[in-house]
């Protein structure tokens, strides 16, 4: 039995194929429209990365993907994301071009979507673009391309060189970082800056977290996404031991915070901290890996499926799947499927553990598909309950304590 957005923890196994959906709209719940659509427009990579959750975890879905988005599948991914913008009035989208490796697309189909987007949407609807790279094949050619579409750039760095090319390398073995730090040189110490939206690292524990930060702060990012490695409870993510009260990720990572926290201007926003400080502060996350905040999310495959956010191809084989496609199929049915509902009803998609749990708001269970176990689905906390817990208390504190300095100077 589930209960309401409003109500208790959930109750069940298998958690969440059995969400009774009518159930929740007959008691007054109303699905949120989509807002970020990310397009797979490429499903192969020119690296071979270690960690990859699309390559090297449970789902194999990939080797049975066309290579590239064709141009008819592209259109009517467009024409779903238009109609779904329209139709609930939404003034501002997100489209993220993934892939693999987005880049290999090339640059007449990324034009192609970006411009038809944009062309197809109500005028009064923004469109924000963004491209995540591997930074691999990221030259001039490109950059100029991104410069005349408005499409700004993440690219994925693990730090130093060391640290990048332990998982990052090509199939060869050979290592990605001088190649990538040539990429990141060009797109930023040129024109280009303000095209950059920041690093994705991933991290890893044998790396030293401060040599990892100012590798990364070399660049000058905007912003900084300090991932942990994808794992669940029945595939561990590498050095979290289900159940140990070990915090090796927490440890790292407030060893980050206390330097980027101590220091005397905050020019790169590091999201994870930042999403951690504004949901103890009282507002709501934008971020899924904390916080109770609806995801508003959706991916459309290379061969134009509609699915859920592809990180869930770390838990098991076909976990993404909705069944639906763009051809077919409007976006809106998607926000019915009760995967996605279950990322939109905030607590009620917890487990009694985290109910009873005090930092349950601001940990919001942590990422969905962290809490994934082959017994009861996506009914436990995260793997990585201990890491949240200590790092959510770690920032609380050092905040209480600068609040309480600053109240008694006043």
């Amino acid at each position: 039995m589930f209960g309401s957005p409003d109500s208790g923890p959930l109750r069940t196994k298998g958690f969440p194929e059995f969400l009774d959906v009518d159930a929740l709209l007959a008691k007054g719940w109303t699905p949120l429209a989509f807002q970020q659509f990310v397009m797979k427009i490429h499903s192969r990579c020119d690296l071979a990365c270690r960690y990859c959750y699309v390559y090297e975890m449970a789902d194999q879905s990939w080797r049975d993907q066309p290579r590239r988005m064709s141009e008819a599948i592209a259109d009517r991914a467009i024409e779903r994301i238009a109609e779904h913008a329209s139709r609930h009035d939404l003034p501002e989208i997100d489209v993220i071009l993934h892939g693999g490796e987005p880049l290999l697309a090339g640059p007449e189909l990324i034009a192609r979507v970006v411009r038809g987007v944009r062309g197809a949407v109500d005028t009064g609807t923004r469109v924000n673009v963004t491209i995540q790279t591997n930074g691999v094949r990221l030259d001039e050619a490109y950059l100029r391309l991104f410069e005349s579409l408005e499409i700004r750039v993440g690219v994925s760095l693990d730090g130093d060189a060391e640290g990048q090319d332990r998982h990052r390398r090509f199939a060869n073995g050979r290592g990605s970082h001088a190649q990538v730090s040539e990429s990141l040189r060009r797109l930023t110490a040129g024109p280009y800056h303000h095209l950059f939206s920041g690093i994705l690292c991933t991290i890893d524990v044998r790396n030293d977290p401060v040599r990892t930060y100012e590798a990364l702060l070399e660049f000058d990012p905007p912003a900084i996404d300090f991932l942990l490695p994808h794992g669940n409870w029945g595939a561990p993510p590498p050095f979290r031991e289900p159940g140990s009260p070990a915090a090796p990720y927490a440890d790292w990572l407030i060893r980050v915070f206390d330097l980027w926290y101590d220091s005397p201007v905050l020019q790169t926003e590091i999201r994870l901290f930042r999403e951690i400080m504004r949901l103890l502060m009282g507002s709501h996350s934008r971020a899924e890996i904390v916080g109770l905040s609806p995801v508003r999310m959706v991916v459309i495959e290379t061969d134009g499926s509609v699915e859920q956010s592809d990180i869930l191809k770390s838990a098991y084989d076909g976990a993404p799947e909705t069944r639906l496609h763009v051809l077919r199929d409007p976006l809106d049915r998607a926000l019915l499927h009760p995967s996605i509902v279950a990322r939109q009803i905030g607590a009620a998609a917890l487990s009694e553990t985290c109910h009873r749990c005090e930092i349950m708001s601001t940990c919001g269970g942590g990422m969905y598909a962290h809490r994934y176990s082959p017994d009861t689905g996506f009914a436990e906390p995260s793997v990585y309950c201990p890491d949240l817990y200590r790092l959510i208390s770690h920032i609380g504190d050092r905040c209480a304590r600068d609040v309480a300095r600053l109240r008694g100077a006043g």
